[in-house]
């Protein structure tokens, strides 16, 4: 490549939960891609988010400082004025920067997140992106879902979220799709491939790919659909926001899950493509690799579907975190130490080796990776809109912040015993309880309600 700097490619898949690969335990989902790319790199184990969702978790990802308290620090908010950010320290390092991505929340009015960046590509269409406003009476969201998960958002308690217009919408950006490269999916990583082609001489660069996928309504292809449920209730079964999770019955609970998992393993074939691809340019053995996401989402736990604070459990909290670094030393690697978001800019910091960096809250996962045991964190914390969350290797704990009774919660639960976090043992532990509801408050800065 004729430098002697690593390059960096991060990949980051929005709503992706850890236990849907298969290098995190998964019997049922096919993820051969993101699975090898794990045997070849350090997978962590206990990675968690700091603030979700979207836009939170990238102001995060962006500038290695944590949102919490949201309250002070702000959330759904633009970068800030004195935020300095990837692309503006890889750029002064002399790397060459580009951001390829799907996820429309980066460029609504106001935002800023593609700034300082050498090249950026925006591929538009994605979940209710306002990017085609007809022939309406060309789609019927209607004939896509059954009738009991359909409406049209009149009733009061669903005003916040109307069915119709947001499928709608969806499915007019979708008017054109003919072939599996045409899911938004596929074009960003096809995107991305084209400007690594044009860019071979631009080395070092620093690439951030960004897919809103598989974040809802998920509607993958239908020979991957066919990998995991016989039988969806309609053709071109779509589920996502504007479908009130009170309104699943069990006997959706199957199909539902099908869409999610199709949708997770087209985004696998689509990675896997990608790194195929960087080895026919040769150029991975000169890059670093860096493969996250966001949050999970819910898929049925105590009824609940898609992200809902109301229940701030780790299938939403946890994150997978693959790194694949070129030294073979890293490969095949299992991290179980606690690590959060924070710790992604510093660590991109330390494997390019870049000196010059800005203040960060959080510590470089380099160390970990060459078999460091020292923890680097006693405990992370989480907040998602009113609810905020500390994790331990032990114990997990959340509760509503606000000083509002809504929601689930306070809940308590023994990562060694239930890590799947099933049964809420707050009443058989409550000195627990007690010690972590105090980290929590110290966190937020903020008199929590008391634990009953």
């Amino acid at each position: 490549m004729g430098n002697d700097k690593l390059n960096l490619v991060v990949i980051v898949c929005d709503t992706f939960r850890a236990d849907h690969l298969g290098c995190y335990g998964s019997q049922r989902v096919k993820t051969p891609n993101l699975d090898r790319l794990a045997a070849e790199g350090t997978l962590f184990t206990n990675a968690y988010a700091d603030g979700l969702p979207t836009i939170p978790e990238r102001r995060v990802l962006f500038t290695g400082k944590s949102i919490i308290p949201a309250a002070v620090h702000g959330g759904w908010t633009p970068l800030r004025e004195g935020d300095v950010t990837l692309p503006q320290v890889l750029r002064k390092d002399g790397y060459t920067t580009a951001f390829v991505t799907d996820v429309y929340h980066y460029f609504k009015p106001g935002m800023n997140f593609h700034a300082h960046f050498d090249s950026w590509e925006w591929i538009r269409g994605q979940e209710n992106d306002p990017w085609r406003s007809g022939p309406q009476e060309a789609v019927d969201p209607r004939k896509h879902m059954p009738a009991h998960l359909w409406h049209d958002g009149k009733q009061t308690h669903r005003t916040w979220e109307n069915c119709d217009r947001r499928m709608r919408q969806y499915m007019l950006n979708t008017l054109d799709r003919r072939d599996e490269e045409d899911y938004f999916c596929a074009r960003t990583f096809r995107t991305a491939l084209g400007w690594l082609e044009r860019n071979l001489g631009s080395a070092p660069f620093a690439m951030l790919i960004d897919t809103f996928d598989p974040h809802e309504p998920w509607d993958a292809p239908p020979r991957f659909q066919k990998m995991y449920c016989d039988d969806y209730p309609c053709e071109r079964f779509l589920f996502g926001y504007g479908v009130d999770f009170r309104d699943v019955r069990p006997e959706d609970y199957e199909a539902i899950r099908g869409l999610y998992a199709a949708e997770v393993t087209f985004v696998d074939m689509w990675i896997g493509r990608f790194l195929a691809r960087l080895d026919e340019l040769g150029l991975r053995e000169d890059t670093v690799i860096f493969f996250t996401t966001d949050h999970g989402t819910h898929l049925g736990e105590e009824g609940f579907f898609t992200k809902t604070t109301r229940l701030l459990n780790s299938c939403v909290a946890r994150l997978p975190l693959i790194v694949r670094h070129p030294d073979p030393a890293l490969a095949g690697r299992r991290v179980e130490q606690l690590v959060s978001s924070v710790d992604y800019m510093p660590t991109f910091m330390d494997l390019l080796g870049v000196e010059d960096r800005p203040e960060m809250d959080g510590t470089s996962l380099l160390g970990l990776m060459r078999g460091d045991e020292e923890p680097l964190h006693e405990g992370v914390f989480t907040e998602f809109g009113r609810f905020g969350s500390v994790h331990t290797l032990d114990w997990h704990y959340f509760q509503n912040v606000s000083g509002e009774e809504r929601g689930k919660g306070p809940c308590l639960y023994d990562l060694r015993q239930d890590p799947q976090e099933t049964r809420n043992v707050l009443a058989e532990h409550p000195e627990v309880a007690a010690g972590l509801r105090a980290r929590l408050q110290e966190r937020f800065g903020t008199e929590l309600p008391p634990i009953d």
